[in-house]
């Protein structure tokens, strides 16, 4: 199967690797690209499926919060996210989070959103849980 190119994302010091989901066939390949974008954390929002071990053999931590394809993610994993968001980019600012799901159908083309996960971007407030100072003094996410 021919997977699409991951789609990174930027902004201030944070930066994002939006990717397929591999196979274990495909890993090699897929742990090198992680570490050409300098991925030092992947988050899985979908059921394994492939072994997380050579993954984690190159330094790159795997965490696994699965929620229901073409839904929208419960509140507990919003939370982890940004908690993990947070931690990361203060300790390691630059650093590349890659995250993936089952397909990754929302990157590979426009109008793929459902009418659950348009509703849940509709509807979601943010809650400033983001911002924080940086050793600097600067603050790091608006």
């Amino acid at each position: 199967m021919n997977r699409p190119a991951p789609v990174e994302i930027s902004y201030e010091n944070m930066r994002f690797l939006i990717t397929h989901n591999p196979t274990n066939a495909t890993l090699n390949k897929f742990t090198e690209e992680l570490k050409k974008y300098g991925v030092t954390t992947l988050v899985r929002v979908c059921d394994a499926t492939y072994d997380k071990a050579p993954v984690e053999k190159e330094g790159i931590h795997v965490l696994d919060w699965p929620f229901d394809d073409g839904a929208p993610p419960p509140n507990q994993i919003v939370d982890d996210w940004l908690n993990l968001l947070k931690s990361k980019f203060r300790e390691e600012p630059g650093c590349c989070v890659a995250v993936h799901c089952v397909a990754g159908l929302g990157r590979k083309r426009r109008g793929a959103f459902n009418s659950k996960q348009l509703l849940y971007l509709e509807k979601y407030r943010p809650k400033m849980r983001l911002r924080f100072r940086d050793t600097n003094g600067h603050c790091c996410v608006q």
